[in-house]
């Protein structure tokens, strides 16, 4: 790319209008004083490989992919990361000078650098984890999970045969526990994760049982709207440690960023606020 383009960057969904990813980045474009932009892009399904294919001819560097195109983007890629094709999803695409397309997911990333930003203390090696929900952010998850060295991840679904299939995919370590008794499985973990959408504004409520929660559990919640869930709130009546999911959304975006305007920017307290407007 010229010197003279200008470094064009954005999220593709469908629908799009939802995301505060367009507010993050121009949050970091304009703090930093990068001559780029970053833009909201509403692709339908049947369009997206020809776009995708186009955008570098327009000076776009990258993108976020979102809802429902995680998959898809990643069988378009020429390139996949290894936690990409571990996790079976793409959340972020870097478009090469050489015309590739260069797959990776970052959701992961967001996930461990919150919690150790938000919860210094905590050791994801000193016993078993629960994690409630078996989607793509739940393999995100068990997979950033198990390269931490979690020793045993209890995991569980509304249906079970989503977490048979992650158990017989991610092995010895994962072991299914059944929706109905994931209050009691609290009891018996050191960290517990929510990655389903239960809590979130316009969803169902969250409804798993609490008092098993032991003190000094870490709970937290990918559900960022509202920022403090049922469950955190429930959980931090119980004396646990709670973290909530905005900081995944953040940190998960840094990764590309950098790719994209060759500056790593920083996770604050002022993005936090910016984000949340």
């Amino acid at each position: 790319m010229s010197e003279e383009r200008i470094p064009l960057a954005g999220v593709i969904g469908c629908p799009i209008s939802h995301s505060r990813s367009p507010i993050l980045h121009g949050h970091w474009l304009k703090r930093y004083g990068i001559k780029g932009h970053y833009i909201p892009m509403h692709v339908e399904p049947d369009n997206l490989e020809r776009v995708l294919r186009t955008m570098p001819e327009m000076g776009f560097v990258g993108c976020n992919i979102t809802i429902p195109h995680k998959v898809s983007a990643l069988e378009i890629a020429d390139m996949v990361s290894d936690r990409a094709s571990l996790i079976g999803a793409a959340n972020t695409l870097i478009f090469r000078a050489d015309g590739k397309i260069q797959a990776d997911n970052t959701d992961g990333y967001g996930f461990m650098a919150n919690l150790r930003q938000k919860a210094p203390d905590w050791d994801p090696t000193t016993g078993p984890a629960l994690v409630l929900g078996a989607g793509g952010a739940s393999r995100a998850i068990l997979t950033a999970m198990l390269d931490a060295g979690t020793p045993e991840i209890l995991l569980t679904n509304r249906t079970r045969t989503n977490s048979d299939a992650l158990r017989d995919e991610f092995g010895a370590r994962i072991r299914v526990v059944e929706w109905v008794h994931a209050g009691a499985a609290m009891g018996e973990c050191d960290t517990v994760i929510n990655t389903t959408s239960l809590g979130m504004k316009g969803a169902n409520e969250f409804k798993v049982p609490t008092k098993q929660l032991r003190s000094g559990t870490l709970v937290t919640d990918i559900v960022y709207n509202p920022l403090r869930t049922k469950l955190l709130n429930e959980a931090e009546q119980m004396g646990c440690v709670t973290v909530d999911g905005l900081g995944m959304l953040l940190h998960q975006a840094v990764p590309g960023f950098e790719r994209w305007f060759g500056t790593r920017p920083e996770v604050d307290d002022e993005l936090r606020a910016v984000v949340l407007g």
